[in-house]
């Protein structure tokens, strides 16, 4: 075989976009320009009323305010990239772009997950042992869970990019996606990458097992001490407290186990539908937890019509 040093490594990728749609890419910019300008408003607006009301300086409302800011960075990593493709057709981005991007993509939505089960335990809390809420989840230990679910994403997304570093990627630059994707960023290696793919599955399954298990277990727990009240009204009470959380695991987790699933075991789906599928998983979340939230919890939605309408009465609690 010939030595190394008579290959040149590529400094720059190329991001088709969507395979087979390039004739419609400045018609799938507008969808995506306003799901960005909805995420970007809905979650600025979901903070600044958590920061003015201090009724909502609680746990649940802290990690809602840590789960607006990783949607806002999320959709700010890939969205603009992506307009840049369908609209300017500006294909190019740099190596090193490439790979920060694909780690802040894998850091933010392990950061979320873990955001979910702490709301989840939130819940369980509220719920199960309402006596003992105040005392432990204390401000001290809502930044403690917030900080550890931080380190953990930190922690399990730097293998991936260690381990593409020290890939060598001579020939092939041309990634068939509209953000820089882990595996299609693997797969155009010049070398074995049996360690990447085996790294990069085990941190998909570990982060779904154990953070959708614990999910499950607080719900158990949760359902289990609902309907043990004896009161329909309290019952349907302590569920609507719930509600707005599990439409937004239902958002986050659906389009990212499909896409996970028809990259690993869908032979016959169309690559195009793959790529629509995983880039809306990281642009509809963001979209959508500002809406439920804003529309199922009555103290969001009250001081949002009170910032926007000033002098019209607000509905009492």
């Amino acid at each position: 075989m010939a030595d190394n040093s008579t290959y040149h490594y590529i400094s720059s990728f190329f991001l088709v976009g969507i395979p087979g749609l390039q004739d419609f890419h400045c018609w799938i910019g507008i969808p995506v320009y306003l799901l960005l300008v909805l995420a970007l408003l809905g979650n600025s607006i979901i903070i600044v009323t958590i920061k003015l009301e201090p009724s909502l300086h609680q746990p649940m409302y802290f990690f809602l305010c840590m789960l607006a800011m990783m949607d806002i960075s999320l959709v700010l990593s890939v969205a603009p990239k992506m307009l840049a493709i369908f609209w300017l057709e500006a294909h190019e981005i740099e190596f090193n772009t490439c790979l920060a991007q694909m780690y802040l993509i894998h850091t933010f939505c392990i950061i979320e997950s873990a955001l979910l089960v702490a709301m989840a335990f939130d819940r369980y809390v509220a719920i199960c042992i309402p006596l003992r809420y105040t005392t432990i989840l204390t401000t001290t230990m809502v930044i403690k869970m917030g900080l550890g679910s931080m380190i953990r994403a930190i922690l399990m997304a730097l293998p991936c990019l260690l381990l593409i570093k020290r890939l060598p990627y001579y020939t092939k630059n041309v990634i068939n996606h509209t953000y820089c994707e882990h595996m299609s960023v693997v797969k155009l290696a010049s070398a074995n990458t049996l360690i990447n793919r085996a790294y990069g599955i085990s941190v998909a399954l570990s982060v779904m097992v154990l953070d959708l298990g614990l999910i499950a277990t607080s719900y158990i727990k949760i359902l289990q001490a609902v309907f043990q009240l004896s009161s329909q009204n309290a019952r349907s009470k302590a569920l609507g407290t719930c509600a707005a959380h599990v439409c937004t695991i239902l958002a986050f987790y659906t389009p990212a186990l499909f896409s996970f699933l028809t990259h690993r075991i869908g032979k016959k789906v169309p690559p195009s539908v793959h790529i629509i599928f995983a880039s809306l998983y990281l642009l509809i979340p963001p979209t959508v937890n500002p809406l439920v939230y804003g529309v199922k919890t009555k103290q969001i939605r009250d001081r949002v019509m009170g910032l926007f309408f000033p002098n019209k009465k607000i509905s009492e609690n």
